[in-house]
């Protein structure tokens, strides 16, 4: 089978692995998917930001601690911006193929990473 990617009128679009799988979605739930991974990508962005804002407060006698926490919200933001394209592809061609959605394996991740580092935040402020 062959999709619109493999026409030669089509233009080019990548990644070619999603494109050319199955048939072209109604427009309305590719939109909804690309806005979904926008999503994720701000998640990413403030992940960030969190970090570089932690770096910035002066928490006296616990530098190791917060360069930890830092490192591990860019690292979480890092991820989160990987993932949530991996996830956004996997529902692309879920649509072109009319499969079911896969589930998101963002979300757990980020849940679980969001709850460590608001606890570890909330013992070193405590202590401080």
């Amino acid at each position: 089978m062959t999709g619109p990617a493999d026409r030669n009128d089509a233009p080019r679009r990548w990644p070619r692995s999603v494109y050319a799988a199955g048939r072209e979605p109604d427009p309305r739930f590719t939109f909804a998917n690309e806005r979904t991974f926008l999503a994720w990508i701000r998640t990413a962005l403030a992940l960030l930001a969190a970090g570089i804002a932690l770096e910035a407060l002066e928490i006296p006698d616990q530098r190791v601690l917060r360069l930890t926490l830092v490192v591990a919200l860019a690292l979480l933001g890092a991820v989160s911006s990987v993932l949530a394209f991996f996830r956004w592809a996997q529902a692309e061609k879920a649509l072109r193929e009319s499969r079911p959605l896969p589930s998101p394996a963002l979300a757990p991740v980020l849940a679980f990473g969001l709850a460590v580092a608001a606890i570890v935040i909330v013992v070193v402020l405590a202590a401080s």
